[in-house]
């Protein structure tokens, strides 16, 4: 076990845009803070009604995300790409840094299958993205 913990010290991901991670079957979802969906809403200076309605849904959980429509991610255009990329939700922006891809290689491995840009660019050492992913998820939390 430790020997697969040594071996993700060290990871390589540059995002080519592919938009691979935006589509998929199954269920698939974002979440997305209401912080989040304000700075969405904003940047496409639509009515707060109007974006709750056309680009938010609810869990069963309690929790908001992002709508997704044939497989895809509402706010890929038709090239692919984001249309929100600026002002993307945290779950976005940390993709593929999440906690249950960087468990183990077996897991990177299999997020290599999904995701292109995996193994490519600049070596990122897992310390960093875990310091990244801790900044992320305080900025996306509302302070009380």
């Amino acid at each position: 076990m430790a020997k697969q913990s040594l071996s993700l010290a060290r990871l390589r991901f540059e995002c080519t845009g592919c938009g691979a991670c935006c589509r998929g079957r199954g269920d698939y979802w974002v979440e997305a803070s209401r912080a989040e969906q304000r700075r969405i809403q904003r940047y496409l200076k639509i009515s707060w009604n109007w974006f709750r309605r056309r680009y938010v849904i609810e869990y069963e959980d309690g929790s908001e995300g992002l709508r997704w429509q044939n497989d895809r991610c509402a706010f890929l255009d038709r090239h692919d790409r984001c249309r929100i990329y600026a002002v993307r939700p945290t779950q976005c922006r940390t993709y593929p840094f999440w906690s249950e891809a960087v468990a183990s290689r077996a897991s990177w491995d299999a997020a290599a299958r999904e995701c292109e840009g995996i193994g490519r660019g600049a070596v990122i050492p897992l310390a960093h993205v875990r310091e990244r992913l801790k900044r992320y998820r305080r900025k996306a939390t509302p302070q009380a």
